[in-house]
């Protein structure tokens, strides 16, 4: 959970650093819309201890602590988000589009865009025999879209080996849950396919692991696919640059920070002290800062190189 909110940090300082004037999105060493996951990382740590990089996940336009997670490479992610010649696509499709067959993680700007092919992925894995599954996460807006529901009902009749997990940060944009959904809860919905549905509260990383592991257990036995919605929090805007006038609990978001709770209940269990809390910043910063300074220093791609790895 550090080392994504570190991450994460940095992102934020280098995006911001050369925008102006007037908020250019195009300009600087950080090009295009930037969505960052604060808040959001007891989800990822949470469902992807249970997972090796043999098991594959699809991941929304908010990636990055899912892709960290998971044991995407710190310096080719982040050169990619840089938009750099060795990032994960050469470069070629920043921070939205994450492709790393060497862990099987990929996200996209596409709403609920990663539902289907985490239903393909599960598929293979079930008819090789293996034990390996497939985690598709989106958010709890995307919920709504029809992929979503096809794909649940598909893996529900096929028993694939797959968890779908919603990310629920209370807003699809600027949209809040009860203007756009008609259920309070989309673990509900599991219901309606015959599979298991479960929605954890609180933002609660011990919560997530055990419902995880559920989940993970049950599909890596054939038993077929679990449906998890996790309550978590977006503690930044949709985007960066998002005024976020649309929040009328925006002043109490920091209170709710689940990094800081976290360590507080670890400090009163006995489990860190200040020594070991600073080496877990000491190593995350260090980590991250050499991510960053490998993507500085990697080539942008040539311009006459536009058309490569686009037509076959």
């Amino acid at each position: 959970m550090v080392l994504c909110r570190t991450y994460e940090e940095a992102i934020l300082r280098e995006y911001h650093a050369d925008k102006g004037p007037g908020f250019d999105i195009g300009k600087g060493l950080v090009p295009g819309e930037m969505h960052l996951s604060a808040g959001q990382e007891p989800v990822a740590a949470g469902v992807c201890a249970h997972l090796t990089t043999d098991d594959a996940v699809t991941a929304t336009h908010r990636p990055h602590h899912l892709a960290i997670a998971h044991g995407v490479d710190l310096g080719r992610m982040t050169a990619e988000i840089f938009g750099r010649e060795t990032g994960l696509g050469r470069g070629r499709g920043g921070h939205m589009h994450l492709f790393d067959p060497a862990t099987h993680f990929s996200c996209s700007g596409i709403i609920a865009e990663g539902f289907p092919p985490a239903l393909g992925q599960a598929f293979a894995f079930q008819r090789r025999g293996t034990d390996r599954i497939a985690v598709a996460v989106t958010g709890e807006g995307a919920a709504n879209q029809g992929a979503f529901h096809e794909s649940l009902n598909l893996a529900a009749l096929w028993r694939l080996p797959v968890v779908f997990v919603v990310e629920d940060n209370d807003w699809a944009i600027s949209v809040p849950r009860a203007a756009s959904t008609a259920v309070p809860s989309n673990a509900d919905r599991a219901m309606a396919y015959g599979i298991p549905g479960l929605r954890v509260e609180d933002n609660d990383v011990e919560a997530v692991y055990a419902a995880a592991g559920e989940a993970v257990a049950r599909a890596r036995a054939g038993e077929g696919p679990s449906l998890l919605e996790i309550h978590t929090l977006r503690m930044w805007g949709h985007f960066e640059g998002d005024a976020q006038g649309y929040r009328p609990e925006l002043a109490d978001v920091p209170a709710n920070d689940p990094i800081p709770r976290y360590e507080h209940e670890l400090r009163d269990a006995g489990v860190l002290d200040d020594a070991r809390v600073a080496a877990i910043r000491d190593r995350a910063t260090a980590r991250v800062e050499d991510a960053v300074a490998f993507a500085k220093g990697s080539p942008t791609p040539d311009p006459s190189s536009a058309t490569d790895l686009v037509f076959a």
